[in-house]
C-alpha cells in the first residue's frame, strides 16, 4: 500500500494557505453580516442595493462552502488513505489517488485567485475580437480566436453570449462581440487583450505558402446598473440594419439589430442577436457604458486604440503571443521574463491544437505570475 502522508499533508497546507488569502474568517463574519441586510423586510424598496447584496452574499457563501469543502474533502481522503495503510488494502489505492488528483486540480485553480489585484477582476468580460492584417487568412484567424476563447470559457463553466459578428468578406469574421459571464472572467482575460499572429499554410492559397495573419483580443469589465455612466441621448447616432448569420426566419427580415456610435469619443457598439430591436438597443447600450467607463478609467491614454490595453496596430512587431503551425508548432507568448539574466517567454508550448481548441489556462496564469513579479 503506498503511503500517501506527504501529498495529503501538502494538500492540507495548501487549503489552509487558500483560507488564509482568501480571508475565510472575515468571509464568515461578512457572511452574517449580508445575512442580516438580506433579511431586512424593507430591502427591496431598493432595487439596486437589494441586487449587490444578494450577489455580494452568494459569492461570499459560495466561497464559504468552497473553502470549507476543500478542507472536508483532505480530511476524508487521509482517513481513508490512514484505514487503507493499517489494513493494507490495495485496493483502496485508485480512490485516493483520483481523488488526490482532483483535489490538486481544484486548488490550482483556486490558487490563480491570490493572483488576482484589480478593482474588477472578479466582473463578467465584454470581449471583442477583430482581424487585422492577413486579407482572408486574418478573417479565418479571427474566427478560430473566437472558437478558442469560446471553448475556454465553456471548459471553466463560464456561459458565452453572442451579440454580434460581422462576417467576413470571403470566409471567417471580420470581428465579433460576446460576453463571458462568470466569476474572474475579466481576471483571467485582461491578459488576452493584445494582438495575436497565426503562421501557417494558408489553406487559401492555391500555391500552399505560409501565410502571416493578425487578429485582436480585447475585453472590458461588466458594470452593474448602479455604476453605468449617463449616456446622453444627443451624443448618439443609432442605426438599425437587417440582422446576419443565425436566428431561423426572423433574420434577415426586419431592421432589428442596432449600432450606437457615441459621437463625442467615436466608439462604435453593435448588437444583431437580440429577438428585437428593443433588446438589441438595450444591450448594446450596456456595451457602450461599460467601454466608456473604461474609457474614463484610462483616459489618459490618447488613442483609441488603447482605450483598454496595450494595443497598436494589428501587424507586425505588435503581438502578444503567436501561433505557428508551419514550419514547426509552437505557441509562444512574445511578453518576456528575465530568468538568469536572460529574457525568456513567459510561456509557450508545442501543442497547439490544444490551445486552439481552448487550453489557454498556463497561458493566463504565467501571465498573472509575471505581471504580480512586476508589481512587486
Amino acid at each position: 500500500m503506498r503511503d500517501y502522508s506527504d501529498e495529503l499533508a501538502d494538500l492540507d497546507r495548501r487549503v489552509a494557505d487558500a483560507q488564509r488569502y482568501l480571508r475565510l474568517d472575515e468571509k464568515r463574519v461578512r457572511h452574517a453580516e449580508l445575512e442580516a441586510e438580506a433579511s431586512r423586510p424593507d430591502l427591496w424598496d431598493d432595487q439596486a442595493l437589494a441586487t449587490r447584496v444578494t450577489a455580494e452574499l452568494k459569492r461570499v457563501a459560495d466561497d464559504i462552502e468552497l473553502l470549507d469543502g476543500l478542507a472536508q474533502r483532505v480530511e476524508d481522503v487521509a482517513t481513508l488513505a490512514e484505514l487503507a495503510r493499517e489494513e493494507s488494502d490495495a485496493s483502496q489505492e485508485a480512490e485516493i489517488e483520483a481523488e488526490t488528483a482532483a483535489l490538486r486540480e481544484e486548488l490550482e485553480r483556486l490558487e490563480l485567485r491570490a493572483l488576482f489585484t484589480g478593482e474588477h477582476d472578479e466582473r463578467d468580460a465584454i470581449c471583442e475580437v477583430h482581424s487585422g492584417a492577413g486579407g482572408t487568412d486574418a478573417q479565418d484567424w479571427a474566427q478560430m480566436l473566437l472558437r478558442m476563447y469560446t471553448r475556454w470559457a465553456e471548459s471553466r463553466g463560464f456561459d458565452v453570449e453572442i451579440d454580434e459578428i460581422a462576417e467576413g468578406t470571403e470566409a471567417g469574421i471580420s470581428s465579433a462581440t460576446f460576453v463571458v459571464k462568470g466569476r474572474f472572467a475579466y481576471g483571467l482575460l485582461s491578459g488576452e487583450k493584445g494582438v495575436h499572429r497565426l503562421v501557417r499554410i494558408s489553406p487559401f492559397d492555391s500555391q500552399a505558402r505560409r501565410q502571416t495573419a493578425f487578429a485582436s483580443f480585447d475585453c472590458v469589465p461588466s458594470l452593474d446598473e448602479a455604476e453605468t455612466p449617463e449616456i446622453d441621448e444627443k451624443d448618439l447616432r443609432v442605426d438599425t440594419y437587417r440582422s446576419s448569420g443565425a436566428g431561423g426566419q426572423h433574420v434577415n427580415k426586419t431592421d432589428s439589430a442596432v449600432r450606437l456610435t457615441h459621437l463625442p469619443t467615436g466608439i462604435v457598439v453593435s448588437c444583431q442577436n437580440q429577438r428585437s430591436q428593443m433588446q438589441n438597443r438595450a444591450k448594446a447600450m450596456q456595451i457602450l457604458a461599460a467601454r466608456l467607463a473604461e474609457r474614463q478609467r484610462e483616459e489618459h491614454r490618447a488613442k483609441l486604440e488603447a482605450l483598454s490595453g496595450d494595443k497598436n496596430d494589428v501587424a507586425w512587431g505588435s503581438q502578444i503571443r503567436s501561433y505557428v503551425l508551419a514550419p514547426y508548432q509552437m505557441v509562444k507568448d512574445e511578453r518576456t521574463r528575465e530568468i538568469d539574466g536572460r529574457p525568456q517567454p513567459i510561456y509557450e508550448t508545442g501543442n497547439v491544437q490544444a490551445v486552439l481548441d481552448g487550453a489557454i489556462d498556463p497561458f493566463l496564469e504565467a501571465y498573472l505570475q509575471w505581471k504580480r513579479s512586476r508589481s512587486i
